[in-house]
């Protein structure tokens, strides 16, 4: 196999930092299990970001090296497996899938997006559905894949204009990507960051925590990115025109009906998720796990009385790689906090770094790595458990650290392969006219540093005011 120049210079990086660390004189202060634990951390990432191989390949190496050699055991590699963050995806894109097969989603598109008369309202109203489907759909390339027919019916009614369809084809992926924070099912990398808090610092993040802490957030910075995106795709004589979108224009794009009286399925699927929701979000009054909700509402998604979609049918729409993946960075993780990599890592960071200005360097490093990671799971595997150890380190809540990283993570939109919705919308079916990677450019230009003042507005000023201090509360 030959190997272009970025592979050969990211395996010559690698490599180098292996040999550093194989000689006993250099770094002194770290033990062997460290030195192990970092060969191996470095090899990852270095795959992660230059070599042409799965990523949950990569992961599963990684663990696997890291329990060969002793660095974790079988059972702490095995045991991520059964984290209840594994079970409440699992169960989630069970319902997901009983919801798609309803075509609800139709319904909702014909409900909210049929009622607008302008451009900007069809915008922004177009942004609000895409948020709400955060509750229903537990992946951003579901969510993508979900929403392209409501694109396609819209690309055709407005085919006279051209530059409102880009403008469309540019919004979809960019509100998908952005209101992933809105929920802990949002992403993977959302599960990712909660399984490394737990690990190390003890601290668990729940369902309802998290929808405190991310819708106000997915709200504002979707909104924002619409507004944007409005502004530099079209001039203002092409948003100055009305809009008409019919049901009947929906309706040739959905196989279901997105008018008239709800079928029998449609309602038992409606009540379903929307009492999965209220559960999920009144866990302080009942106590019981968002996990054990999920699954509660699998088992009656797929039941032969009340369901709408069959176990085997729902369980074939999991992403299962992901849970590999999510299962084997998570033992990273661990492994990175016991055996004391982690901390020799932060170990350089001044002692004196202003909260404000540790925030910033984190939230700008995380905006910027989807230019090295395209994988966002990949990303947050290696970014957490760096950040939660450096908050540590610098007297930072290792919370609200972690989750700046996370949101400023979900921007990775300058590229069409940096996502998969956007890599979705880049070539939509049919002929649609789609955005240039010219127009990416443009919009990544100025959403970039928008996106990322806005995750720094929040966790220095609305997050605190939430229950997650910037700094780090001392025990008296």
């Amino acid at each position: 196999m030959t190997l272009s120049l970025r592979q050969a210079v990211w395996l010559c990086a690698a490599l180098s930092v292996c040999a550093l660390l194989a000689v006993p004189t250099v770094f002194p202060s770290l033990n062997g299990e460290a030195r192990l634990m970092l060969a191996v951390f470095a090899l990852a990432t270095c795959a992660w970001i230059a070599a042409p191989v799965d990523d949950t390949y990569i992961a599963l190496g990684a663990g696997l090296a890291l329990t060969a050699t002793g660095v974790i055991s079988a059972d702490t590699l095995f045991a991520t497996l059964g984290d209840e963050t594994v079970w409440l995806l699992i169960c989630a894109f069970v319902l997901a899938a009983a919801v798609a097969r309803t075509g609800l989603a139709g319904r909702a598109a014909a409900f909210l997006v049929g009622g607008a008369r302008t451009v900007r309202q069809l915008v922004h109203l177009t942004t609000a559905a895409l948020v709400v489907t955060a509750f229903a759909v537990p992946a951003t390339s579901g969510r993508a894949a979900l929403a392209m027919p409501v694109f396609l019916a819209l690309a055709k009614a407005l085919a006279d204009r051209r530059r409102l369809v880009v403008m469309l084809a540019l919004l979809f992926p960019t509100v998908v990507l952005l209101s992933a924070v809105a929920t802990l099912i949002g992403a993977g990398a959302h599960l990712i960051t909660v399984s490394v808090l737990w690990e190390q610092t003890g601290e668990r993040l729940g369902f309802v925590e998290w929808l405190l802490l991310g819708l106000p957030l997915a709200v504002v910075s979707s909104h924002l990115a619409a507004e944007t995106v409005l502004l530099t795709t079209t001039s203002r004589a092409e948003r100055r025109g009305p809009v008409s979108i019919t049901p009947a224009l929906l309706q040739e794009h959905s196989p279901t009906a997105v008018t008239g009286p709800l079928t029998t399925a449609e309602t038992r699927c409606l009540l379903l998720l929307g009492t999965v929701v209220a559960l999920w979000c009144s866990e302080p009054l009942h106590g019981v796990p968002p996990a054990v909700v999920a699954l509660i509402g699998a088992v009656v998604a797929a039941s032969p009385a009340l369901g709408t979609v069959r176990l085997k049918d729902g369980l074939r729409t999991v992403p299962w790689p992901l849970l590999l993946f999510m299962a084997a960075t998570t033992a990273m993780g661990v492994a990175l906090a016991e055996s004391g990599a982690a901390g020799w890592l932060v170990g350089g960071l001044p002692a004196d770094l202003p909260a404000w200005l540790f925030l910033t360097v984190i939230v700008v490093v995380s905006t910027a790595a989807h230019l090295v990671l395209q994988s966002r799971s990949a990303r947050s595997s290696v970014l957490v458990p760096l950040v939660v150890a450096a908050a540590v380190a610098a007297g930072v809540n290792p919370v609200a650290a972690a989750l700046a990283s996370t949101a400023a993570a979900g921007f990775c939109h300058t590229l069409p392969a940096s996502a998969k919705p956007v890599t979705l919308f880049a070539d939509p079916p049919d002929g649609v006219p789609t955005f240039t990677p010219r127009d990416l450019l443009r919009l990544s230009g100025l959403l970039a540093p928008l996106s990322a003042a806005v995750v720094l507005l929040f966790a220095l000023t609305v997050w605190p005011l939430l229950g997650v201090p910037v700094l780090l509360e001392t025990q008296p």
